[in-house]
């Protein structure tokens, strides 16, 4: 019988429970360690390890002289990331025979960096990507070794992508671990693909109002890019917050002037909102606030 691969597992969360699952199904494979987040909320990744009997472990820096010598005494072959938030030094990439592979929810070299499934959606993209791919010193840079793409329609927001998201990155992670039973696997340069790609910023509190002085057809993206489970759309009647999940695009919505976030129109199925170049319905929303036409949403 050929020898195991010994793996490390850095990861945290959802994202990481059905990875863990194929992993640990396969008798060529051997889960040495789960490292999780440090502030980690997660209780299933614990309980996994009970039952399997695997060593789990945290440190508030992975990269310190004690926990690589820690971690030196499991000799695995390949680290393997998923979901984990910290970064990554060179002594710990080297510590391993295949170094460090990470799954990335973004089509890299492009969608580098953090909250990539909502600005996918911001961006009006028409399909989004998910990468495995080697980790270096930089952040989301390393040489892609898998990626795979997935296309985005009308019908598609955040839940949706995210539910799309957990399989998918399980499927794509076991596959690039795969190639690893064989020896080392030669990756694709980012730089080959673009010269330099583009990063994406954390999404923070605040960012989730909305700017009504905006297109319709970018006001539904934003709604749609960060609805249940995410945060959701906000707006404001006289200071009065309102909550937004879902928008619907206004088929023969007219183009015209008058004031943006004005309350056109009500009926049981939600109300219509001026935006800057035509209008847009709401059909799904949270308010303490009687709305009627004529109600202007305010963006603070």
């Amino acid at each position: 019988m050929s020898k195991k691969l010994n793996l490390g597992y850095f990861a945290d969360g959802p994202w990481s429970h059905e990875a863990f699952k194929m992993l640990i199904s396969d008798n060529k494979i051997s889960i040495r360690f789960v490292c999780v987040r440090f502030d980690t909320q997660d209780i299933t990744l614990k309980q996994y390890c009970k039952k399997y009997n695997i060593d789990y472990i945290k440190n508030a820096n992975v990269n310190s002289a004690e926990f690589i010598e820690e971690l030196s005494k499991y000799k695995c072959d390949l680290f393997v990331s998923m979901s984990f938030n910290q970064i990554f030094k060179k002594e710990i990439i080297n510590l391993t025979k295949y170094n460090i592979i990470n799954c990335h929810a973004g089509k890299l070299p492009f969608y580098r960096g953090r909250n990539i499934l909502n600005w996918a959606l911001i961006n009006d993209e028409s399909e989004f990507g998910i990468t495995v791919h080697y980790v270096d010193e930089g952040i989301d840079t390393g040489d892609i070794i898998l990626q795979d793409v997935y296309l985005i329609d009308d019908t598609d927001d955040y839940s949706t992508l995210l539910a799309r998201s957990y399989n998918a990155c399980a499927s794509i992670l076991y596959r690039a671990v795969c190639l690893f039973k064989d020896g080392s696997v030669v990756g694709k340069k980012q730089g080959d693909i673009h010269p330099t790609g583009f990063y994406c910023s954390q999404r923070k509190i605040g960012d989730e109002i909305i700017n009504w002085k905006d297109s319709s057809r970018n006001i539904f993206n934003f709604i749609r890019s960060i609805c249940s489970p995410g945060p959701m759309a906000r707006t404001f009647i006289n200071g009065v917050e309102i909550k937004i999940n879902k928008a619907e695009m206004v088929t023969g919505a007219l183009t015209y002037k008058c004031i943006e976030g004005a309350i056109l129109n009500i009926d049981a199925t939600g109300f219509i909102v001026k935006t800057k170049d035509s209008f847009i319905k709401i059909t799904e929303y949270t308010s303490d606030i009687y709305i009627k036409v004529g109600n202007r949403l305010e963006s603070k």
